[in-house]
């Protein structure tokens, strides 16, 4: 038995590879190519496999030889790609065990065949990197190191993947230059980094408190630094004698750097050596070197001379019980395993140990017959016969023996031929998953392409809302600007009544200084003339005693003349009258003085008062002058008061019109046609902007009547400006859910009601006509609008049978006939481009226009295909009833084609205004581009519509699909000549940096850094208020279309 197991183990493979060479003919290249494949895929699949234990190194050096027999990795790359390496650890861990060691050992070519794959072994790093602990993170790890190896190895492809060169070699790498030595010394040392961290990660994440070298998941985990202490001992050896080499050329200042990190890297190093030499796994494996106990002086040039470089010893392979297993296989496959083989040194000594060694040379002893006894003829035949039985049963026992080696043989084969079964499913699963993959990879570029239109139309959106915040911040800039000019005019008014307020308190203050000196000199000319007066009495008394003393001397002189005849009668009256005469003199003398005083104190006050009157006189005028100059400047505050005011109301009219304008505006925007509004929300602007009418002209009349009340006309004004241009951009998006007519009829309406609107601030900015202003004709404009919201209202119940039948009829012939209307407007267009417009201009509109009658022609048949479908609809459903019947027993489908024939109509309509402004040079590509879709949206809405209660086996409904298919690609037709169109006529700037430095180049790129993420924060503003706008638009189309009266008649 021990030999029957000792054979069936000796005998893995029942078909040995002789035998496969003769049956399939030694001259097959492509069977043999056949074969080594397959055994390839068998030995790899073997090596990496999901199970924690180390990797067999049958199995690895089965790899090996492969590579150096393809000369090359192709076929191991074949076979990984295959495997699931992204989901599971323990299968990408031994895969990077089993790639190390093919960059080690294998064909030089291995290198430059992986390189192909380094993108996605960085991807699979990162990852893995995600992990935190387990394989996943060693797995990171070591996928880091062979992308490094492998970068190593193309940078210096002087170094073999062993790492093993001599000094020459070495030096040969460096080509003799320091430069050279110097970035071959950084990049070691990169890659030494790369080995500790493994070396590191794999330590950590054992239990050294355990025997964990023992298990098969902690060999698992150790069998790969095997590898690595191969590579570190090389590395360790050149970064020495590199870095010897680079001290005895360069200054020791210079390398301190690479000092610092040699000495870091070799105390790693040593403590990892030191650890590793003390686990039994290694001990049997590999004799690991012992670093000295001090890193090498480099500052010292004879220290070299005591380096020792570490050798790393592995045991011969004989001794490895793998090896020796390999040794068998190899025997084996060169042995017909068919015929047992039975060595004849096994038999011989059983036959000398039977008969000796004489019976051997002569085995009956023929030679000595007659001599011999019969008694003892007799006992050799009986000894004879028994060692014939006993040699029977032995070789039945043989016989036995190799019935069941047969047996065990023919297991083997069938096992054989089931695991050839298996790996024919496997291969069929192989080809299921390439099909899946391919089919995963179309897809993929499916959605590739997608993407790129969604990218596109991204762009677009990106481009409008660069576009609305531009406007927005012009509306903005506007709108600061006749704020701070409010504010401005309101504090020129607080100035000038502080102003008017001061200049009335002065001049009150001059009018009571005026009454007071005006007392004053009246009181001083009354004090004057009363002195006067009394002065004036004073002189006429003393003239009046003057004339009386004189008359009395005249009389005296007489009498004395008379009386001289006696003189001695009047000598003594002549002494009297000569003393009467010295006191009336003396009297006279002083009587003179006195008058003499008395004019000269009459003098001075009349002088005093002629100074006085004077003074006064200019304290009058000047008083007078100060006054009428308070009068001029409160005259000049008043009429710059005035003038303000009506400077305000002036800026607050024209911003009204800017705002009217702007509504205006955008009617002719391309990002205005997607906007879409409802009849309510349009009749409640209107009711809004009649109201505010209302207030605007009592405003107005207050204004006139006292013209302090000019801010209550400011607000007026702005409000109702704001009501009209929101009542207009309103209406224009109401009209884009309409037919054509009635859409031509509400945009003709709202923009009358705005040119009425700017005729009436037109008015209102002279000060002339502010009064004549009339608001009937805006008012009458605005009722307008309000009608027809009124009637555009949805009716839902309200429509009676054969109202709600007709509408079906209607919007069907509207929708036909606005296609056709289009269809010759595009025809018209194109005659008319073909008479105007000459080279590239002319073939750009030629093919635009082309494509646009294309989607013409597939809209009328699909509308057409739609009406045969909708009756086949009717006539299958309504029974007995009537077909109005039928639309109002299913008033919501009817309700869903109305909407979706009105949709296409319009889309049709807003679609040739868009080609018309585009082939005149006025309109923009991407105007046409969003009609383009919105058809095609509007067109699908009407499929969906339609085939909703359609039979899935209707003809029509198949043509319908078709027509429907005719639209889309008429539509990317439509999308792609303007797209061509648009790249043939605009011109690309190409932007040139030669002239530019390395800090304008990187402040640029900054800037460039900044747009970007302004743009993306504006990007993402524009899609939240995009995602908004559909939200709303979905609930405005709810409630045209009666939803929820509809929902509440259900309940």
């Amino acid at each position: 038995m021990d030999r029957v197991k000792s054979s069936m183990q000796q005998v893995p493979n029942p078909i040995p590879k002789a035998l496969i060479r003769r049956t399939g003919g030694a001259n097959s290249l492509e069977l043999e190519k056949e074969n080594f494949e397959r055994g390839q895929a068998v030995s790899i699949n073997k090596a990496i496999n999901t199970q924690e234990v180390a990797v067999k190194e049958k199995h690895a050096r089965t790899c090996i030889l492969g590579t150096h027999h393809e000369k090359g990795a192709h076929t191991f790359w074949a076979a990984v790609n295959r495997l699931p390496l992204s989901s599971n650890a323990v299968l990408c861990w031994k895969f990077c065990h089993v790639f190390h060691k093919l960059l080690r050992d294998g064909h030089p070519n291995v290198i430059k065949d992986s390189m192909r794959n380094k993108a996605d072994l960085s991807d699979m790093s990162r990852m893995w990197g995600h992990l935190s602990e387990g394989y996943g993170k060693l797995c990171s790890i070591y996928l880091k190191l062979l992308i490094t190896k492998m970068e190593f190895h193309v940078k210096n492809p002087r170094f073999p993947g062993n790492l093993q060169m001599s000094n020459r070699q070495l030096d040969e790498a460096g080509e003799n230059d320091v430069n050279n030595f110097f970035q071959l010394t950084v990049e070691m040392f990169d890659y030494l980094e790369c080995e500790l961290n493994l070396f590191l990660g794999v330590f950590s994440s054992l239990d050294m408190s355990r025997s964990v070298s023992v298990t098969a998941a902690g060999q698992c985990r150790l069998a790969p630094l095997i590898q690595v202490i191969l590579d570190s001992s090389h590395l360790y050896d050149y970064t020495v004698k590199l870095l010897f080499k680079l001290h005895s050329c360069l200054p020791a200042d210079t390398l301190q750097g690479h000092r610092d990190r040699f000495q870091e890297q070799f105390k790693k190093l040593k403590s990892l050596f030191y650890r590793s030499s003390n686990l039994q796994y290694f001990k049997r494996l590999i004799q690991i070197p012992q670093l000295p106990e001090n890193p090498p002086n480099f500052l010292r040039a004879s220290a070299l001379s005591e380096h020792i470089s570490p050798v790393v010893v592995i045991p011969a392979e004989s001794s490895s019980p793998e090896t020796e297993h390999m040794g068998d296989l190899v025997t084996e496959d060169l042995v017909d395993t068919d015929i047992p083989v039975q060595p004849a040194a096994v038999v011989e000594p059983r036959f000398d140990d039977l008969f000796g060694t004489s019976a051997a040379t002569d085995p009956f002893n023929f030679n000595n017959q007659n001599g011999m006894r019969k008694d003892d003829k007799d006992r050799l035949i009986e000894q004879l016969t028994r060692e014939i039985q006993a040699l029977r049963e032995e070789l039945e026992s043989f016989r036995l023996e190799s019935g069941r080696l047969c047996q065990a043989l023919r297991g083997r084969v069938n096992e054989l031929e089931a695991e050839l079964a298996e790996q024919s499913h496997l291969r069929m699963q192989a080809l299921g998953e390439s099909e899946f993959l391919r089919v995963e990879l179309d897809d993929l570029r499916r959605v590739k392409e997608d993407t790129e239109k969604e990218q596109r139309s991204l762009t677009e959106m990106e481009r409008k809302a660069v576009a609305n915040e531009q406007r927005y911040a012009k509306l903005k800039e506007k709108y600061t600007e006749l704020v701070q000019s409010h504010a401005d005019l309101l504090r020129k008014n607080a100035e000038v009544t502080r102003q008017m307020t001061v200049a009335r308190a002065a001049q009150d203050e001059v009018d009571s200084v005026r009454r007071e000196m005006q007392e004053k000199v009246k009181a001083a000319q009354e004090a004057a003339e009363r002195r006067e007066q009394e002065q004036v009495e004073q002189l006429q008394e003393l003239q009046r005693e003057l004339i009386s003393s004189r008359a009395a001397l005249d009389t005296l002189k007489s009498t004395m003349a008379s009386s001289q005849q006696s003189s001695e009668e009047l000598s003594s009256q002549l002494s009297t009258v000569e003393s009467e005469k010295v006191e009336l003199a003396g009297s006279l003398l002083k009587k003179e003085e006195e008058l003499a005083g008395l004019g000269e104190e009459l003098e001075r006050v009349q002088s005093s008062l002629s100074s006085e009157r004077e003074s006064g006189v200019k304290t009058a005028e000047a008083l007078q002058n100060q006054l009428n100059e308070k009068e001029s400047r409160e005259q000049a505050l008043e009429s710059q008061l005035v003038a303000a005011r009506w400077s305000t109301l002036q800026g607050a009219v024209e911003e009204a019109e800017r705002i009217v304008q702007d509504s205006l505006a955008q009617l002719d925007d391309p990002a205005h046609i997607s906007c879409t509004s409802s009849a309510d929300y349009l009749a409640s602007r209107c009711r809004a902007s009649l109201d505010c009418m209302a207030r605007l002209h009592s405003a107005r009349d207050s204004y006139l009547a006292d013209n302090t009340g000019m801010s209550e006309l400011v607000r007026a004004v702005t409000h109702l400006a704001h009501l009209v241009g929101n009542t207009i951009v309103q209406g224009s998006a109401t009209s884009h859910m309409l037919p054509v007519e009635q859409a031509d009829a509400l945009s003709d309406s709202v923009k009358a009601c705005g040119a009425e609107a700017l005729a009436l601030l037109g008015q209102m900015k002279e000060q002339e006509s502010l009064a004549m202003a009339d608001s009937a004709t805006l008012r009458a404009a605005l009722n307008g609008i309000l009608a027809t919201a009124e009637k555009l209202r949805p009716r839902g119940l309200e429509l009676q049978q054969g109202e709600l039948g007709d509408l079906v009829e209607q919007e069907m012939a509207a929708t036909s006939a606005a296609v056709e209307s289009a269809a010759a407007r595009i025809e018209d267009m194109l005659n008319k481009s073909r008479a105007v417009d000459s080279g590239v201009k002319m073939e750009v509109n030629e093919r635009i226009l082309a494509s646009c009658t294309d989607l013409m022609q597939a809209i009328k048949v699909l509308v057409l295909s739609s009406k045969d479908l909708q009756r086949d609809i009717v006539d299958s459903g309504r029974g007995a009833a009537s077909m109005k019947e039928f639309y109002v027993k299913n008033s919501r489908w009817t309700e869903g084609l109305i909407s979706a024939s009105k949709a296409v109509g319009w889309g049709a309509t807003v679609m040739v205004d868009a080609a018309d402004l585009v082939v005149q040079g006025k309109g923009k590509y991407e105007e046409l581009m969003v009609c383009s879709h919105e058809i095609a949206a509007s067109t699908a809405q009407l499929v969906a519509a339609s085939k909703v209660k359609a039979d899935k086996d209707n003809a029509n409904l198949g043509r319908l699909k078709l027509a429907s298919k005719g639209v889309t690609q008429a539509t990317a037709g439509v999308v792609a000549s303007t797209k061509s169109g648009k790249s043939q006529i605009e011109e690309k700037d190409t932007m040139d940096f030669s002239s530019m430095t390395l800090t304008q180049i990187k402040r640029q790129e900054m800037d460039s850094q900044v747009s970007v993420l302004e743009l993306e924060t504006k990007l993402q503003k524009e899609r939240e208020r995009l995602g908004e706008l559909r939200k709303k638009h979905y609930e405005l189309a709810g409630v045209a279309e009666g939803w929820g009266e509809e929902d509440e008649g259900t309940g």
